[in-house]
């Protein structure tokens, strides 16, 4: 918005010019959405403690949890409509990508609200059933994937997967394609709801890749920059830097009050919504596998159920002392903070690794 308010008055001043940046509106995203989140998430604490309102824990869950029930949640009511404002005020609304990503965002966020709500007027920690949410998840998802076959993001390669580490090499799904952004979106959201499940866990990594795949999709939206990398050159996918900025501002803004000891959960309403609309920036970009490589703690995290489940239903023992994986090594009497920061660190490599698919190729 302000690009289109701002930018055409260069001609009477020419300090506007810097609205044609997409680093100086990637910044502007940053701080405006950090300062959004950093007034109003006290407002929502205090809402929250004059409504006497409880937090639901799992009936499983580890003794230094129980005692979480009184930290207000649903974080995610602040977060969201901060990251969706703070991307209209500094995204160019000429840009399609800025109405993909903010409808994939809203979708999942109003399934997460009827979670989280579900759960505080039950006063249990069961909200939505399984099945619900994997509708919204699996609609989301293929809602996507039928306008990017219909509207595809790039002349070349549009329907194809793109294989780190190697140059002009290509998995080609055609039709099928469709069902392989249905189960992105559906797998990357899922994955974040999971890791949820630590005082700043699941934002510190959400910031991560969200930083990993800003400096991504400016590659992937500059012409040179993508040819030298052999990137597939996506048009306009900077803009989606300044989203992944605004992502960024907003995590910062809320890690400041969800650090151990967390004053606020982010709740289904931030987890879900954040995890879908990183995979949606990884197909819009056409990076796919690169975000299971810069989500490294996200996959594993999902692993760990996925074969703690398996594995107990065939021999009724159990691989991990808990999962997801977080809570294993709590119960190996790592302090919360302590599985915080080593998954953090665990992050930067992931990230790290990422990046370093851009020049062996």
């Amino acid at each position: 918005m302000l690009y289109h308010l701002l930018f055409p008055l260069r001609e009477i001043f020419f300090g506007f010019n810097v609205f044609k940046y997409i680093t100086f509106r990637s910044l502007g995203a940053v701080i405006t959405a950090f300062v959004f989140v950093y007034i109003f998430i006290p407002k929502w604490i205090d809402f929250f403690k004059r409504k006497n309102l409880l937090s639901a824990v799992r009936d499983d869950s580890l003794e230094n949890h129980r005692k979480k029930v009184s930290v207000p949640t649903m974080g995610g009511v602040v977060l969201i409509p901060v990251i969706v404002l703070s991307a209209f005020l500094w995204m160019r609304l000429d840009c399609r990508f800025v109405y993909v990503v903010i409808l994939t965002l809203l979708i999942l966020f109003v399934c997460g609200v009827m979670d989280d709500y579900r759960k505080l007027k039950m006063k249990t920690s069961k909200g939505l059933s399984a099945r619900k949410k994997l509708f919204f998840q699996i609609a989301s998802g293929f809602i996507l994937g039928v306008y990017l076959w219909k509207n595809p993001v790039s002349t070349v390669h549009s329907m194809d997967v793109a294989i780190p580490f190697f140059k002009n090499i290509f998995l080609k799904f055609g039709v099928f394609y469709i069902f392989l952004v249905t189960l992105i979106i559906t797998a990357s959201s899922n994955a974040v709801n999971l890791t949820d499940g630590l005082d700043g866990l699941a934002v510190g990594t959400i910031m991560l890749v969200a930083l990993t795949f800003a400096i991504l999709a400016y590659i992937a939206g500059n012409v040179k920059f993508s040819s030298y990398l052999g990137f597939v050159y996506v048009s306009d996918a900077g803009e989606l830097t300044v989203f992944l900025s605004a992502v960024l501002g907003a995590g910062l803004g809320f890690l400041w009050f969800n650090a151990y000891p967390a004053e606020i959960f982010m709740g289904d309403a931030g987890s879900l919504p954040l995890g879908g609309v990183l995979g949606v920036v990884a197909v819009l970009t056409k990076q796919e596998v690169l975000l299971f490589l810069s989500g490294g703690i996200f996959v594993l995290e999902a692993l760990s159920v996925i074969i703690q489940v398996l594995y107990y239903k065939k021999t009724s023992k159990r691989v991990f002392r808990m999962a997801p994986l977080h809570h294993h090594f709590e119960l190996k009497n790592w302090h919360e903070s302590k599985v915080v920061i080593r998954f953090w660190i665990l992050g930067v490599f992931f990230m790290i690794l990422a990046f370093i698919t851009l020049k062996i190729r």
